[in-house]
């Protein structure tokens, strides 16, 4: 959530500053604004609205300098509006601060601060922060690197913070904790601060990646410092960057959605290169291979995850019960650590993030740790904070995925996990070698097989037109088929707003069939295998109530095309794969629904990509 962006060096701040915004659009944000100082003065501007608002209100005024911040904010204290917009200055007007998180003390602090006759104008608990830096610079009579130091030792909660002071043109700082934060070290004393790395990969390969409770001076004279909070020196670790321009620019598709939809025979691809060896029937996997004794010992598994992610550890869960034997539970991280969960000896537990920074999984992660489980990461994030927080993990190799609706990052997820089970399971003995090669051969077929549902497209299209104005939606599956019943529910409504339910098919007449009738559209997952018939009947069930059946079918049957209005067909594949191509159409659909709906399917509304506060 949010984007923050940061630069100090020769060329003018504020091009790289809105370019630098519009890269980080995908997180989601509702207001935006920037800030640089120029001949000791700061040009602030902030208003409610898109980054192209921003422009709209700063084109009117000549605005120069060679440092500044810029910020767009997903509201958390505080309507969306131009006062709560960042950046926040503090009341002696010399400091302003951009903030990423959720500071969970700032009543106790703002009320101290009134007392003391702080005075302020937003709602935020931003502006608590910045007159609480200033309020210590001033009382203990320290700089403002020491001041954010000394500040962020009493502050509960999480944050990323890049501050400015206008008295000293020549430093920016910044601090992290559970929010990301990267650094980028250009040439000539040229230095960035993102969120990610997107907003400048044009302009350098080197990147520092704050850990948590580190603060970091930037100067463009004595060049990088780093201390934590208790104000212990740390090395800068400078690593090179894998990140491409090309791979975060849409390449001539109208959303970064439909080309990341498009780019999945790709991204799984890559998710298997390097791991699958068919050959040698085995399946290479560093983070499996490492720690085999706690695979193979293992009394359970736990996965944790959010969202998209929670339906990839869905399908995890039915892959490692059946190939490893292994008894799995899947938990919502949002969930996990306010339960106060039983975690043994012998668990092991599974994080699944896309971003690698979602704050209730970081959150489940360091509860499962201080049990002493082993911590497994699946995450798409090269750096990223869930990477660097688990005792071992991999990674899905799905490239930057811009849109907030995850589309490829879900079969890259379900890739990664199909080849851990395949491995344990070897290892563990509970599959016998023909299975095992034949499986991974299918998995191997994969990407051709995604190819081939991508060219439904068209078809998709039609299908949309003609459901895109219902108000209520149901997606039906069994088996494996049901996490992606809740994927394509949780697609449709993501970005068409339209409200969609998935559920197990045969729960249907335990209270969802009263909502069936001529106006209801029930998407079911009818592929070939042990639940088809069962499948079958659910849809007869539907059909009895005049309720309207797109089905996606294996290709060529023909029982399921006689009784659905529409089908789909998808190439015929092992059960525990469908999952990787049933979804493909369901990606489509909500698309196209979402498109013929005027909805902007990159940035949904009150969305965000990177979910990083709790």
């Amino acid at each position: 959530m949010c984007g923050i962006v940061g630069f100090i060096g020769n060329q003018d701040a504020y091009p790289i500053l809105v370019k630098g915004l519009k890269r980080l659009e995908y997180r989601g944000y509702d207001s935006a604004g920037v800030a640089m100082i120029e001949n000791g003065n700061f040009n602030l501007y902030k208003c409610k609205g898109k980054v192209a608002d921003l422009e709209n209100l700063v084109q009117k005024n000549d605005i120069d300098g060679h440092i500044g911040i810029g910020h767009t904010r997903w509201a958390t204290h505080g309507v969306p509006n131009d006062v709560n917009a960042h950046p926040h200055i503090s009341g002696d007007g010399n400091i302003v601060l951009i903030h990423n998180g959720i500071i969970e003390n700032y009543a106790s602090l703002k009320a101290a601060l009134i007392n003391q006759g702080h005075t302020f104008k937003s709602d935020t608990d931003t502006e608590v922060l910045v007159h609480f830096i200033e309020d210590i610079c001033v009382k203990a009579n320290v700089d403002l690197f020491e001041a954010v130091r000394m500040a962020l030792g009493e502050v509960v909660g999480a944050y990323a913070i890049v501050l400015m002071d206008k008295r000293n043109p020549d430093r920016l700082i910044c601090a992290k904790k559970s929010s990301p934060l990267v650094i980028g070290i250009g040439s000539d004393n040229e230095y960035f601060i993102a969120s990610d790395a997107t907003p400048f990969i044009e302009y350098t390969n080197n990147v520092v990646y704050l850990e948590d409770e580190e603060v970091a001076l930037i100067d463009r004279t004595t060049g990088l410092k780093i201390v934590t909070i208790q104000n212990k020196q740390k090395t800068p670790y400078i690593q090179a960057l894998e990140l491409k321009l090309e791979t975060i620019e849409k390449g001539g598709y109208d959303s970064f959605m439909l080309k990341e939809i498009h780019e999945q025979p790709r991204s799984i691809q890559d998710s298997i290169r390097g791991r699958l060896n068919l050959g040698l029937g085995m399946i290479k996997m560093s983070g499996i291979d490492r720690h085999e004794e706690k695979w193979v010992n293992v009394n359970r598994i736990l996965i944790v995850a959010c969202g998209t992610s929670w339906h990839a550890g869905l399908v995890a869960e039915y892959l490692f019960e059946e190939f490893a034997r292994i008894p799995t539970e899947v938990e919502y991280a949002s969930e996990f650590r306010y339960r106060d969960p039983i975690i043994q000896k012998g668990d092991i537990v599974i994080a699944i993030s896309q971003s690698g920074e979602t704050a209730d999984t970081l959150a489940a992660i360091e509860l499962a740790k201080e049990k002493g489980a082993y911590i497994f990461g699946v995450c798409n994030v090269v750096g990223s904070t869930i990477s660097r927080a688990t005792h071992s993990g991999a990674y899905t190799h799905a490239g930057p995925e811009i849109g907030v609706a995850s589309t490829k990052a879900f079969t890259a997820q379900v890739t990664v996990l199909y080849q851990i089970a395949l491995a344990v399971a070897h290892k563990r003995g509970t599959i016998t070698n023909e299975r095992l090669h034949r499986l991974m051969a299918e998995l191997n077929s994969i990407p051709d097989k995604v190819e081939e549902v991508l060219k439904t497209n068209a078809q998709v299209e039609t299908i949309a037109e003609i459901y895109k104005d219902h108000r209520n939606a149901l997606y039906l599956g069994r088996g494996y088929s049901f996490p992606v019943a809740l994927e394509g529910a949780l697609k449709l409504k993501e970005i068409s707003y339209i409200h969609a339910e998935g559920y197990p098919a045969a729960e249907m007449k335990h209270g969802p069939i009263a909502l069936i009738d001529e106006e209801m559209p029930v998407f079911v997952i009818a592929t070939q295998g042990h639940s088809y018939e069962k499948v079958v009947s659910n849809i007869q069930e539907v059909k009895a109530r005049k309720g309207k059946i797109i089905a996606i079918v294996t290709a060529g049957d023909k029982t399921v095309k006689d009784l659905a209005d529409h089908v789909i067909e998808i190439p015929k594949t092992d059960d525990s794969l469908v999952p990787i191509v049933s979804v493909i159409p369901l990606q489509l659909l909500a698309y196209h629904i979402a498109v013929m709906r005027g909805c902007n399917v990159d940035q949904p509304r009150n969305l965000a990509k990177s979910v990083t506060v709790e």
